[in-house]
């Protein structure tokens, strides 16, 4: 155990992997294309040249594209830093005002939203679980981990693990 927790910190929680974004041209990867087309639009929204118009639209077709694919519901301009991990992207929904540290890992059928107009803020290296749900003004400190199918509706301290309906922590 000591030594899981060791290799778990090894990982930054302010600079981001963009290693673990990268996919080849040709390969099969769903979730790191979707992962792409955003970024893509991200980078070509800073410039207003009629090339970075182009290359808006083309990415905006490629995100529907591997929207439809991933079944994922996550905005062209979400707040998400670099190095998300999504193995199973299908069924996640992102809050287009919801922040997203680096390096974070999302499973599939998971929420981050709103409720009474309050958004989460995720810090880096966080781990959410499988249907899990962040909802309202809650804040994840870093190298935290929501368990599968929690309900956090309240603040979870760095390092800290939240499981539960609604969630504690543990």
């Amino acid at each position: 155990m000591q030594l899981m927790r060791s290799t778990r910190q090894s990982v930054s929680s302010t600079e981001p992997d963009f290693s673990r974004e990268v996919k080849t041209f040709l390969s099969w990867c769903p979730s790191r294309s979707l992962i792409a087309s955003i970024r893509a639009y991200q980078r070509a929204g800073a410039s207003q040249t009629p090339w970075a118009a182009l290359q808006r639209r083309w990415a905006v077709l490629r995100h529907r594209f591997w929207s439809v694919v991933t079944g994922a519901d996550i905005p062209l301009n979400c707040q998400i830093g670099g190095g998300l991990l999504l193995p199973h992207p299908n069924g996640i929904v992102i809050h287009p005002d919801a922040q997203i540290g680096p390096n974070c890992l999302i499973f599939q059928q998971v929420t981050i939203g709103t409720i009474d107009g309050g958004l989460p803020r995720i810090a880096g290296h966080v781990d959410i679980g499988a249907g899990a749900k962040i909802l309202g003004p809650v804040i994840v400190g870093e190298h935290a981990r929501i368990g599968a199918n929690a309900v956090v509706l309240t603040d979870v301290p760095a390092g800290a693990t939240a499981v539960g309906i609604p969630a504690r922590l543990i």
